[in-house]
């Protein structure tokens, strides 16, 4: 059995640098100088590293988006270290002080809210500048959603383009599903639970009916995988919205694969609910492939049909 180690002052007064793990307390000696890159659990507590509670328990100083949230963790862990906020909004001002602490031999680690830092969270210019004045950089890998995700999404992992978030403006959103339409790799993408029907729909629009898999909170007690196609998936959510953080994996594009009749006349539905006529025609022929004088046929089809009427529907 480990013995636990009495907590004895360390040189630079810190009253203690350990961590506790079950009913032992393990002693660590105080981290190199440099800023250490470390990856925390997306959720489940348990899943930290030996090599990141010692880390944690030797730095100097923890740099962290929100020291409530890291808080939670270092408390799990009997971890006393000093914590400081770094996060988009008071980058500018807190990078300097960061650096200043580096220049005098600090050991600072960089933690985000949940997973590896710099994955769709801030820190890429604290490591740059870090970099560029010759700082000691470490990484101490670890869990990450995106890499999650795929493990449990069923879909192709040989090749694959995390994109992060999509825009939130709908413009923005469709022009950049448009690029990433004819990437030749799997997609993996984050959301939030209010965006995730509007982004779902734009992405069955846009990349038409392609196996997908909606992956939400994973690793904590709700986590949950929906796998289907997009207009499926779009379709499900539609009516209820998930809470949580999402990640969405989308299977790459199919060489020659054509939609069936169903898949056209949902993406169409889908597309007429959101625009008129003719941007829904224009989006499903994108995603598609298919001549746009044939979808508008049948655009104008289900249109009178949805309106019920023998005359043309009204314009959006």
């Amino acid at each position: 059995m480990r013995r636990v180690i009495a907590s004895r002052p360390a040189a630079d007064g810190r009253a203690r640098r350990r961590y506790v793990l079950g009913h032992h307390a393990f002693e660590v000696e105080r981290l190199a100088p440099g800023l250490h890159v470390l990856a925390t659990p997306i959720g489940n507590l348990g899943d930290i590293t030996l090599r990141a509670l010692a880390a944690l328990a030797g730095a100097d100083l923890i740099a962290c988006e929100d020291t409530r949230v890291t808080r939670k963790l270092l408390d799990r862990y009997g971890v006393d270290t000093p914590l400081t906020p770094y996060h988009d909004y008071n980058a500018g001002v807190e990078r300097p002080k960061l650096l200043h602490r580096l220049a005098k031999g600090a050991a600072i680690a960089l933690v985000s809210d949940a997973g590896t830092p710099l994955i769709s969270d801030p820190g890429f210019k604290l490591v740059r500048a870090a970099q560029d004045a010759g700082y000691a950089i470490t990484t101490l890998p670890g869990p990450s959603s995106a890499l999650a995700a795929l493990t449990v999404a069923g879909l192709p992992t040989d090749q694959f383009f995390f994109a992060g978030f999509l825009p939130p403006k709908q413009g923005a959103r469709r022009a950049r599903i448009t690029e990433l339409a004819a990437i030749p790799a799997t997609l993996v993408l984050f959301e939030t639970g209010s965006r995730i029907a509007a982004t779902l729909a734009d992405l069955a629009a846009g990349l038409g009916p392609r196996e997908a898999a909606i992956c939400r909170e994973l690793t904590k007690l709700h986590e949950e995988v929906r796998r289907g196609d997009l207009p499926t998936l779009s379709h499900q959510i539609s009516t209820s919205e998930p809470r949580g953080e999402i990640v969405l994996v989308i299977a790459p594009p199919q060489a020659g694969a054509r939609p069936g009749a169903g898949d056209v006349e949902m993406l169409l539905r889908q597309a007429l609910g959101r625009v008129s006529l003719k941007d829904a025609v224009r989006e499903v022929a994108d995603a598609t492939g298919l001549p746009r004088r044939e979808l508008y046929r049948r655009a104008l089809a289900l249109a009178k049909e949805e309106s019920g009427e023998d005359g043309h529907a009204a314009p959006r």
